[in-house]
């Protein structure tokens, strides 16, 4: 009888300092810990290696982008994979030349780096002022070919198109994994996104018919803005969702999580192809979708 692919992701949870060496240390102990209940997948926050450094427009946070190559945190996490067999998607803030990307490498189980993706949707908002450090992403949607399973990757504001979710999925992504900073408005203390979050992507996983993984970071971060101080609280509420959208594993707003979840992948496929949402899909009447504004093609 032919053994059937399944396969376990994790996704981490916890509060960053400003301090990268005490973070990137949190991290590898949060993947050991996730290793050892069976991940094989193992997802880290986005920009784990500091503060949210977005609540400002600073000039001297720029300093803090490095190169893909040689990334100090990159080669660590290569060195960490390959000693454990476990594939780990590592976001860092990226130098390239004179542009800058929120971007996240993938390391396969053997320690190979497989390629970045860079963020494609860049928020503009109070406390989340992305655009002043990053240049729109122009790697596209991309899936990558690991060890355990070929991934879709992207990073927090994406989660909320579901036209990017449909892009990793058509080009064959059996998991969604989505690194995330999110919290408190520091604008509006009444907003409240938590659940509006979770269920965007609920719906992106039920919609695809494949999981899905989230990993959010918690705790106060107080950044010194050109304003005066800017805080955040972050709400965690990390997950794990199955191919009905449904959450088989999640974390709250305030402790350190390893979230674990096993997956059978070729049940999920023979149910999302006997579905029919992809065999019934009609690209021909979506050109809408290449425009801005609903009427104008987008040149």
């Amino acid at each position: 009888m032919e053994k059937r692919r399944t396969v376990v992701v994790s996704a981490l949870q916890f509060a960053c300092t400003d301090d990268v060496s005490t973070n990137v240390a949190t991290a590898e102990r949060l993947v050991r810990a996730a290793h050892k209940q069976g991940a094989n997948i193992i997802l880290i926050q986005e920009l784990f290696e500091g503060y949210y450094f977005c609540q400002a427009q600073r000039e001297d946070y720029i300093q803090r982008a490095k190169p893909h190559k040689d990334h100090p945190t990159i080669l660590r996490m290569q060195k960490l994979a390959k000693e454990l067999g476990v594939v780990i998607p590592v976001s860092f803030f990226e130098e390239a030349n004179n542009a800058h990307y929120n971007s996240i490498a993938i390391i396969d189980a053997d320690g190979t780096d497989l390629g970045i993706y860079r963020k494609s949707h860049i928020p503009d908002g109070p406390g989340y002022e992305e655009k002043f450090y990053f240049n729109p992403g122009d790697t596209g949607f991309k899936v990558f070919q690991t060890k355990f399973a070929k991934i879709g990757v992207a990073i927090c504001w994406d989660q909320w198109f579901p036209e990017a979710a449909r892009a990793m999925v058509l080009q064959g992504a059996e998991i969604l994994f989505y690194p995330t900073a999110i919290g408190t408005e520091p604008h509006d203390a009444n907003i409240d996104s938590r659940d509006h979050w979770k269920r965007v992507m609920q719906g992106h996983a039920g919609a695809n018919l494949v999981p899905l993984v989230a990993s959010n970071r918690i705790g106060k971060e107080i950044i010194e803005t050109e304003h005066g101080k800017s805080e955040i609280t972050f709400y965690g509420n990390s997950f794990i969702a199955g191919p009905t959208g449904e959450i088989v594993s999640i974390a709250d707003d305030k402790e350190e999580a390893v979230l674990i979840a096993q997956f059978d992948l070729d049940k999920i496929k023979s149910t999302r192809h006997s579905w029919g949402v992809f065999r019934d899909r009609r690209p021909d009447l979506y050109k809408v979708l290449l425009t801005l504004d609903g009427t104008n093609p987008v040149r």
